[in-house]
């Protein structure tokens, strides 16, 4: 089983989104999702509780913080997983608009 490498999205004009809402957060929850990606990173794959697989090639992390629970979702390109979107979600489904946004850079990332 090898590492993955993680890397943030980044849109044609330069944007890191995940990267700005990461540093949007406070350290508490930067800290707790940073360890939840690297769990990943060095076990992947994985499943629940700490991977949901929301559609084909795209899979969110789910990290407990103290603002409620934060997703971060992302795509894999190769032995790379690719940052796509991240949110602070308040009720049990996840909102069609955030998944819209990850799905377009998902898309983005995986067809160049």
């Amino acid at each position: 089983m090898s590492k993955l490498s993680v890397r943030f999205y980044v849109s044609e004009g330069g944007a890191e989104p995940v990267r700005a809402w990461l540093k949007s957060l406070p350290k508490s929850a930067r800290k707790a999702i940073g360890e939840d990606i690297k769990t990943v990173q060095l076990g992947w794959p994985l499943g629940m509780p700490l991977v949901r697989k929301m559609e084909a090639g795209l899979w969110e992390v789910r990290s407990d913080i103290p603002a409620g629970i934060a997703r971060v979702l992302f795509t894999t390109v190769g032995s790379t997983v690719v940052l796509v979107h991240g949110f602070v979600k308040k009720s049990n489904a996840t909102p069609k608009a955030d998944l819209k946004t990850a799905r377009s850079r998902k898309n983005e990332v995986q067809n160049g």
